[in-house]
């Protein structure tokens, strides 16, 4: 493996390009019309333009993957998250054209991509399910036989998309009164979002933690877990926090659960890395969600836990290597790390995205402080794609450390131009159910619900108000001392203050 194309951009892309680098092997970055200047194209050591900013006509775009590939010699094709990262297509147009796909077989790519196939998977492999459908319900499905599976499943009960994911497709129903309506509406985004309107039931689990397992598997029959990651903390499905390990998980629920991930994972033939996902109840009984097969956004925690780069081990994986990892090493956490995802959203709009140009970018860091990101100043943040600037990352010896490490650095974390989630974080990270480690998969909801109206950004100074308050003061001043010497504004308050102007 000489030279990997990375089909992908921001900051999973510049990650791919330093862990490339970090190996001797040279990198090609791709990139859309508004990404020409991207940070991602101008570390890569190579990179091939693939059509224009909307994502549907370059960074989706099978075909111009491959093109872009063979164009600049690549022999891999890494697809990071997100985009084609679980698309069987890109999987198998990889083997098609002699590529190596780094991550895995196409079958089981498209095997555990749809939601039913993979609950009839987890339930093979012995893993415990959330009582509901285990085939696809098609938009023809009668509305009677809706209302009859729902009612076996058990009420309250989830109403899903059987592909696509991020939290769209998907509805509560309380009750058989409510149920048609939240069929109707998952269908509709289904079919929008992810052109398939086909749908599932699961059963409602209350107040559930949102964990998953880390697992990494070679060719040669090895499927190693990691320790797990909660990702509870959530705004409309959406993972905003996470941390490894879990406050919610006991060692004995983490033996069987790494051992449940693993199972399945074997199960299937799975290589490369995935994530396997469950729902953890208040009686810590926990139950098969869906796998995801690709690297996660929030794999960072894990690495800082376990010393390992993962990044490095998929492309390892993907070269036929054994895996050598200590499995205990990779189940006993070293310390405690904490994942804040940084999104370019106003949340005092209601999260509404803030794009534009980065102004000034000042980023935290000291010990045990890691910030993953793909922008940096002078960069924009354009409407066609997800938001996310950075994931800040900090590690403690303990949580109580790690908590207090990223409390600092949200402090000093510095983005001008553009609104972001950093007051909303600091905020959080300050609430007592957070503080406690207690805030399950819909938690936060309830913790914002009992905020009021108080605005995120309150008691935070503007740093681009108070630098065009500064300018205008000086400027006046100048202005007024224009026929004499009399000193600037800064000059005065410097010698007031003793300072040096």
């Amino acid at each position: 493996m000489q030279k990997i194309l990375i089909a992908n951009r921001g900051e999973i892309a510049v990650r791919i390009v330093r862990a490339c680098r970090d190996m001797e092997i040279a990198s090609v970055a791709v990139y859309s019309d508004c990404d020409r200047a991207a940070l991602h194209v101008r570390l890569a050591d190579d990179a091939v333009a693939i059509g224009p900013s909307p994502a549907t006509e370059s960074y989706l775009c099978v075909d111009r993957i491959i093109d872009a590939a063979r164009a600049a010699g690549a022999d891999a094709v890494h697809p990071g998250y997100g985009f084609l990262a679980e698309n069987a297509q890109l999987a198998a147009a990889c083997v098609d054209a002699g590529l190596t796909f780094i991550g895995p077989r196409a079958d089981v790519i498209a095997l555990m991509g749809r939601k039913t196939e993979a609950r009839r998977a987890a339930r093979d492999a012995g893993l415990p399910l959330v009582p509901g459908t285990l085939h696809a319900l098609s938009p023809s499905t009668a509305d009677e036989d809706f209302l009859r599976l729902a009612a076996e499943a058990g009420y309250p009960v989830m109403v899903k998309a059987v592909a696509g994911g991020g939290g769209k497709g998907l509805r509560l129903a309380m009750d058989s009164t409510e149920l048609l309506s939240a069929v109707h509406l998952a269908q509709s985004e289904a079919e929008s979002s992810f052109g398939d309107g086909h749908i599932y039931f699961e059963r409602w689990i209350p107040r559930p933690r949102h964990v998953e397992v880390q697992v990494l598997g070679d060719r040669h029959g090895t499927v190693l877990p990691c320790v797990e990651r909660d990702c509870s903390v959530q705004r409309r499905h959406q993972k905003l926090v996470e941390e490894t390990p879990s406050t919610a998980v006991t060692p004995e629920v983490r033996r069987l659960l790494t051992h449940a991930a693993a199972t399945l994972a074997s199960s299937v033939g799975y290589t490369n890395a995935g994530t396997v996902e469950f729902l953890l109840d208040e009686d810590d009984r926990f139950y098969f969600l869906e796998m995801n097969t690709r690297l996660q956004v929030e794999h960072a925690v894990t690495e800082m836990v376990t010393g390992v780069d993962l990044v490095q081990w998929q492309i390892r994986l993907a070269r036929g290597e054994r895996l050598t990892l200590d499995p205990d090493a990779l189940l006993t956490p070293r310390g405690h790390a904490i994942e804040c995802r940084v999104y370019a959203e106003d949340p005092d709009a209601g999260f509404l995205p803030s794009p534009g140009r980065i102004q000034a970018f000042d980023v935290p860091d000291g010990p045990g402080i890691r910030n993953d990101s793909g922008v940096e100043a002078g960069a924009d943040i354009p409407i066609y794609y997800d938001s996310l600037i950075s994931k800040l990352v900090a590690w403690g010896s303990d949580r109580e450390q790690a908590l207090a490490r990223m409390r600092r650095a949200l402090r000093e974390y510095t983005v001008t131009g553009v609104r972001t989630t950093v007051p909303f974080v600091r905020w959080l990270l300050d609430q007592p159910a957070f503080v406690a480690g207690r805030i399950h998969a819909g938690g936060l909801e309830e913790v914002l619900q009992g905020r009021g109206e108080r605005a995120f950004a309150s008691g935070d100074s503007s740093l681009e108000e108070v630098a065009l308050v500064a300018a205008a003061l000086d400027l006046a001043m100048r202005a007024h001392a224009a026929d004499g010497d009399a000193p600037s504004a800064w000059a005065s308050l410097a010698r007031r203050e003793g300072l040096r102007a």
